[in-house]
């Protein structure tokens, strides 16, 4: 119990069970759902929305959802940084587990989170 206080700014631990029980979640209810989930509709980003210019993170949700799904050449046509931040997911959705779970968080994700 003391791990989680000290990992999270959640002060009531009913809260943070949720949120991190959500995070634990998230993958599988993203295999779910069709690859192609994300592909079509409008662009909610704001650079491309005000200047009609492609931010950096734009195609990032659809290249995680192409990436989670082992399309590794779809997820690298939508966004190329997806190799970067799908392992950081990993170690962040991993640092959660151990949360979850009461379990003391390894001394390298807590030096990377």
């Amino acid at each position: 119990m003391e791990a989680t206080q000290k990992h999270s700014k959640l002060r009531h631990p009913l809260v943070q069970k949720i949120f991190y029980g959500g995070i634990v979640i998230a993958p599988f209810f993203l295999l779910l759902l069709p690859i192609d989930f994300f592909d079509t509709g409008q662009s909610i980003c704001v650079s491309k929305f005000l200047a009609n210019i492609e931010c950096y993170a734009c195609g990032l949700t659809r290249g995680v959802m192409h990436f989670v799904h082992f399309d590794f050449s779809g997820a690298w046509a939508f966004n190329k940084l997806t190799f970067i931040v799908v392992p950081l997911l990993f170690l962040y959705w991993l640092r959660a587990l151990f949360i979850v779970l009461n379990k003391k968080v390894p001394a390298f994700l807590d030096k990377i989170m």
